[in-house]
């Protein structure tokens, strides 16, 4: 699989950074997220660096016959309205799995977002798992993984470093991506 993912990128023009982080735990996340198409190159993307992923979307795409193959390729269903609940079970997947890379699309639609969500942030930080900074840019026409991050517990310092990272990364439709920052109401530290 790992070949045919970079042979079928390369023929749609597409570059894969091959730098992966070495670990076997990590939040990664994935921006920006503008289109349709962001999950089927991400998908080719990673499987040609040998990543294996789970992977998290609403839970009404999850439905038959789509519900199987979803999750055969990493699909985790989350049901938004329970957010609290998706949290906890997250954080338990960590716990109990020797091994796990959970992507999450932090703006958390294809729409224009006004912030993004900081759920990826609380599970790395209350799971004790590093954040890498994954992205799909199609201006260079090139994925990959870039910084990785330990979460400090200060979500605020710690998002001056993903703002930057992301800085000039560009989605499919640019005028869907909204400003990377987070929802100025909630607490800036999280607690373990």
């Amino acid at each position: 699989m790992k070949s045919f993912a970079s042979f079928l990128l390369t023929r749609l023009g597409w570059t894969v950074d091959p730098d992966t982080p070495k670990l076997d735990k990590y939040v990664l996340i994935g921006a920006p997220h503008t289109s349709n198409w962001d999950f089927p190159l991400t998908l080719l993307g990673l499987t040609s660096m040998g990543i294996r992923f789970n992977w998290v979307a609403k839970h009404t795409l999850f439905v038959w016959p789509f519900c199987y193959i979803f999750r055969a390729i990493g699909g985790i269903p989350v049901d938004r309205s329970a957010g609290t609940t998706f949290l906890k079970n997250a954080i338990e997947l960590y716990q109990k799995r020797s091994r796990l890379i959970l992507a999450i699309a932090p703006e958390g639609t294809r729409s224009r977002s006004r912030y993004w969500k900081s759920g990826f942030y609380t599970i790395a930080v209350r799971a004790g798992v590093p954040i890498a900074l994954g992205y799909i840019d199609y201006s260079k026409k090139k994925i990959g993984i870039g910084s990785v991050i330990e979460p400090s517990g200060d979500l605020e310092q710690d998002f001056k470093i993903i703002q930057e990272f992301y800085r000039d990364k560009i989605g499919k439709y640019p005028e869907n991506q909204g400003e990377i920052r987070i929802k100025t109401a909630r607490k800036s530290q999280v607690r373990e």
